[in-house]
């Protein structure tokens, strides 16, 4: 199903690195390549999440003003939805588009690449996984290993930290205790997953975490402000209910 998908990855690669001459650069190099192709995309999708969170008091306000109503509610949510231009999918979007990139880099290492390929002799085999290098018994050749391993889980959890200074009280709490819970699960996975994998993913979240420090802010703060800015200006929808008409009593003579 995935073949047409690898075959275009390790082309691009191979491409690459009869230029880099090292597989594990050529990968950092794929990455910045699909990330400058994503940045309109993910610029959109940053616009999109933070259009949702300015619109998500106005769903609130719909579904307890209608909670006793359950078709009423679902056709004023889709009226606001449709007005509104609402997709709660758009924020994901650029995710969902680099997920095959990444099981068909699995692929790669593993079948395409000769002796699964090296960083610079830092990492001999990118096809070799945390785990199976750890179970050697060589720490010092299974430590560049096990240190794309730590941040493959410590770049998972800061942007959920990061995240979480905007918020307050519980849901600042709850956002971190996912996050540490989500690092782990990330780092229990990359025990087995090939380092050249876990090359791609550091890279990537690296580059998010730069990006949402220096630019995803301000795109939201200007996006949440022009869309507060319409919403202002939008004009007020009065729900009128008519009242059925009773006849009047008539005075007995």
């Amino acid at each position: 199903m995935w073949d047409w998908l690898v075959d275009i990855i390790f082309a691009v690669l191979q491409f690459i690195q009869s230029i880099a001459i090292d597989w594990g650069l050529s990968i950092i190099i794929l990455v910045l390549i699909i990330r400058l192709i994503l940045t309109p995309l993910q610029t959109r999708a940053t616009k999109s999440t933070a259009r949702m969170q300015v619109l998500q008091p106005k769903l609130q306000e719909l579904q307890d003003k209608y909670a006793d109503d359950p078709q009423r509610l679902n056709e004023e949510m889709m009226k606001f939805q449709a007005e509104n231009k609402f997709n709660p999918l758009g924020g994901c979007l650029p995710l969902l588009i680099q997920m095959p990139v990444f099981f068909a880099l699995f692929t790669v290492l593993r079948d395409r690449i000769p002796d699964g390929g090296s960083f610079y002799n830092i990492i001999p085999n990118l096809a070799g996984t945390p785990g199976g290098s750890f179970a050697s018994g060589d720490i010092v050749a299974a430590l560049p290993y096990l240190i794309i391993l730590a941040l493959f889980g410590v770049l998972t959890l800061i942007p959920t930290l990061l995240t979480s200074r905007n918020q307050t009280g519980a849901q600042a709490s709850s956002m971190k205790t996912t996050a540490i819970f989500m690092a782990v699960f990330m780092v229990v996975i990359g025990w087995s997953l090939p380092a050249g994998v876990l090359l791609y993913y550091d890279t990537s979240s690296a580059w998010a975490v730069i990006q949402q420090v220096f630019i995803t802010k301000r795109v939201m703060e200007q996006a949440k402000a022009e869309e507060e800015a319409r919403l202002a200006s939008a004009p007020v929808e009065v729900d009128v209910v008519r009242r059925e008409r009773k006849a009047r009593p008539h005075k007995k003579h």
